[in-house]
């Protein structure tokens, strides 16, 4: 009976402990540039983005605060950047990744659902779910 207890112990730890580290896992990924690919609305219909002139670069630091700013990439690989910017506060939320946004005007709160290095998948309030790629600057060869 003992070794019962034990085991249900050590597997609710094990439970517990890796729902949470999955949250800090995206947490990790999270930071750089990314283009969205498609948004995925509640009723189900998908608006996809073939080519987007705007980017997002995401910046958390280890106190889990930061921004997200608004990118117009340039062909020789340089950014026009926008003077807005939106300040994040990341929480880690029954077990959940949890962005909150702050700028003068509004607040708002979404929450990360997967992230891994090339891809971004992300809730908002409204329950629109929203697909990023890591950015890859385009690269052209003219000919000589």
């Amino acid at each position: 009976m003992r070794c019962i207890k034990i085991l249900i112990i050590t597997l609710c730890f094990n439970l517990l402990t890796s729902c949470s580290e999955d949250a800090y896992t995206k947490l990790e990924t999270i930071n750089g540039y990314w283009e969205i690919e498609k948004v995925v609305f509640p009723n189900g219909e998908t608006k996809e983005y073939k080519y987007n002139d705007l980017i997002d670069y995401i910046n958390i630091n280890d106190s889990l605060k930061g921004f997200r700013k608004k990118l117009r990439p340039s062909l020789d690989g340089s950014f026009s950047i926008s003077k807005d910017v939106e300040g994040i506060t990341a929480k880690v939320e029954n077990d959940s990744l949890n962005l909150y946004y702050k700028t003068p005007y509004s607040q708002w709160k979404e929450t990360v659902l997967f992230s891994s290095e090339n891809q971004l998948k992300i809730l908002n309030q409204n329950n629109n779910v929203y697909f990023y790629k890591r950015y890859k600057a385009l690269e052209i060869n003219l000919p000589e």
